[in-house]
């Protein structure tokens, strides 16, 4: 079963394989974006980051999970040297760049809890994958070419990983050096990194890219990562054990 909605301003599609109920644990990850829109949202005025940004909501008045994924940042930035930095130019708060990962995780575990063990979902081109797709084989997710994003460029297969691409080509220069925040970023386009799952992947994929041409070697040093990056003359550098992916056996 596949379907796919509008939510969190991109498409999500989830597929399930096998015999699990399906609709009804699609619908349980649907709402679960649902809520997650409604509150960390940077466009909704009703929202709990924009509601922080306001300066609305003291500290202990945040819920939960804001102060999960505020602490996941916290520690995400120091992981990456500071290459990963949730304080936009305007001086606002903006953790989008590890809520659509942690999210799409926290979705793959509601499956899971669903009985589901064969599942495809994919939120703006993140992606969590786990068993085997329709055929039994493992799920093959597509790179696209950042030049035409119609054309893919480098298929790869995984039965259980992550896989979050960090880019400028469809939003413009929104990934920025936070230690030169003058600076565009326009040596590289394009970087994909396939991690253990999304939730890491999508994190570390971020920080790398605001890294520049330097990211793909801080990839190539995480253990369990892999990357492939794209620069602006087309050149595409991948970490040594990337081809490993490329293969349907993955």
């Amino acid at each position: 079963m596949t379907k796919t909605k509008i939510l969190m301003g991109m498409h999500i599609t989830v597929e399930i394989v096998g015999t699990a109920p399906a609709n009804d644990a699609i619908e349980k990850v649907f709402s679960y974006f649902t809520y997650i829109d409604e509150k960390f949202s940077t466009y909704k005025d009703t929202s709990e980051i924009t509601k922080i940004n306001k300066g609305e909501l003291r500290e202990s008045e945040y819920s939960e999970d804001m102060k999960i994924v505020l602490s996941l940042c916290e520690k995400t930035k120091n992981e990456t040297g500071g290459y990963f930095d949730i304080i936009a130019r305007d001086g606002s708060c903006d953790p989008s760049g590890l809520v659509k990962g942690w999210s799409i995780h926290n979705a793959s575990k509601i499956l899971l809890e669903n009985g589901c063990e064969n599942f495809y979902i994919d939120a703006g081109g993140d992606v969590q994958v786990h068993g085997c797709n329709a055929e039994g084989k493992a799920w093959s997710v597509g790179i696209k070419n950042p030049f035409n994003p119609k054309e893919v460029v480098k298929v790869v297969y995984a039965r259980h990983e992550g896989i979050a691409t960090s880019g400028t080509y469809i939003r413009g220069q929104h990934i920025y050096d936070p230690k030169d925040r003058s600076k565009p970023i326009t040596e590289i386009v394009s970087l994909t990194v396939i991690g253990p799952d999304v939730y890491e992947a999508d994190r570390f994929a971020t920080a790398a890219f605001a890294m520049g041409t330097q990211g793909i070697d801080f990839i190539e040093k995480l253990p369990g990562f892999e990357g492939y990056v794209i620069e602006k003359n087309g050149t595409a550098i991948m970490t040594s054990g990337f081809n490993g992916y490329t293969k349907t056996y993955a």
